[in-house]
């Protein structure tokens, strides 16, 4: 579903530039952490010895950069070389990726005052963007819902087309970015509000539960919206004994195993989900034993029935937070995997996209 977001997109869309010598050999840069006696707080010291950076970049906690780093170092140490070494400090083989990420979340944090904006990242972005440089991480509702109580003049949308349009619906006022105009959703793509309008004339009188998943063309011409956290309930709150769900197919068939309403469905799909199928999931139950399957039910039913839980984005996160198993596997975005690890130490993340 989710094209991810880049530091490039970022800047470009602020009007801001890669630090010098982003691009130079990692091995010339030198990081270290140390403690500022005189205001009892951390910093971060960064050096380059080439003539593109000259003076040194000291990274005051003032701001949040220290935060974000420190997630990035116990992330990567997790995912490129676990060991019994301190998580909060980068060994050889992934301090050039921590070194990759420094000066762009300081920078762009420079950038975010500056401009009085806000940056929302959905679950599925990429760590450096989830865990680095985002004011709000959540499901593309609650970013947007969020959104419109800060006072910020304008709202960059790290996620796809229509989280932007969503943003923007919830707030009207203020200017709303989105990094890449091409990043797209194969579900809301799947069907425009001429499809919407026609099938009103097919099925009169039958109130349209669009998920959130859509354009605005096609929530401007929806009874109600949802998320894949409460289809379920809003169907049900209708009061009525037909509804017609929009878009997802997959998501459909869950909400009709959940209730006794008739759901008239549209053939839309997650293109990364529908890819998972029952035999993968019990292939790797049996490679794992005693893993705990968890999948998004934007999925194929047989893979819903295959697995220990289905949910929401947020769903799955609070699963894993309130339960706590040994080993888990996320069915959705590969990222989310990775962003939901830093906050989840214990737990042994199988990813899918392995």
């Amino acid at each position: 579903m989710q094209k991810t977001v880049t530091f490039d997109n970022i800047f470009e869309i602020l009007g801001g530039n890669l630090p010098l010598g982003y691009y130079k050999p990692l091995n010339q840069w030198h990081l270290k952490f140390m403690e500022n006696k005189r205001k009892n707080t951390p910093e971060i010291i960064i050096e380059n010895f080439t003539t593109n950076i000259g003076k040194p970049h000291t990274l005051k906690t003032w701001d949040y950069e220290i935060r974000s780093i420190r997630k990035f170092q116990i992330l990567l140490a997790k995912i490129t070389s676990p060991s019994d070494n301190d998580p909060y400090w980068p060994n050889n083989k992934n301090l050039s990726g921590i070194l990759k990420h420094v000066l762009c979340i300081y920078e762009i944090n420079k950038l975010k005052k500056q401009k009085n904006a806000v940056i929302l990242a959905h679950n599925y972005q990429t760590p450096e963007i989830y865990h680095g440089i985002s004011d709000f991480s959540a499901d593309s509702l609650a970013l947007a819902v969020e959104a419109a109580k800060t006072k910020a003049d304008i709202i960059v949308m790290c996620g796809v087309h229509f989280m932007a349009e969503t943003a923007k619906l919830m707030s009207p006022e203020k200017k709303v970015l989105l990094p890449d105009m091409k990043a797209g959703c194969s579900l809301s793509s799947s069907i425009t509000g001429d499809d919407v309008r026609n099938l009103k004339k097919q099925y009169p009188g039958v109130p349209v539960v669009s998920y959130v998943n859509t354009s605005a063309d096609v929530k401007a011409e929806t009874d109600v919206c949802c998320t894949s956290a409460n289809a379920v309930k809003i169907v049900e709150s209708l009061g009525v004994k037909k509804v017609i769900f929009l878009p997802d197919d997959f998501l459909a068939k869950y909400v009709a195993s959940q209730t006794d309403i008739e759901i008239i469905s549209w053939k839309g799909t997650c293109e990364v989900h529908e890819q998972f199928n029952d035999q993968e999931i019990n292939d790797i139950r049996k490679a794992n034993p005693g893993i705990k399957i968890i999948a998004h039910p934007e999925c194929p039913p047989d893979v819903i029935q295959a697995s220990d839980f289905a949910g929401s984005t947020s769903g799955m996160i609070k699963y894993v937070r309130d339960n706590q198993p040994e080993k888990v596997m996320m069915v959705t975005e590969c990222s989310m995997s990775d962003n939901v690890q830093i906050d989840n130490p214990n737990v042994e993340f199988i990813r899918p996209c392995n």
